[in-house]
């Protein structure tokens, strides 16, 4: 699944950790997550999604 963390992150100036802290999940999960290397829960999409402050659909795509 490929998603825009990283650039979302980016535009933020938010590090990684600072992502992980935001979504209470590791800054390796951040970062295996922007790699595509693991696909979100659907609770974590959600709460990604939240954080953006955008739909899930504009995050995500497959």
């Amino acid at each position: 699944m490929n998603n825009r963390l990283k650039v979302l992150r980016a535009e933020r100036n938010w590090s990684q950790a600072e992502l992980a802290d935001r979504l209470g999940v590791s800054r390796q999960t951040v970062n295996a997550l922007e790699t595509g290397r693991y696909d979100p829960s659907l609770p974590l999409a959600f709460k990604i999604a939240r954080v953006f402050e955008q739909p899930i659909e504009s995050i995500f795509n497959d």
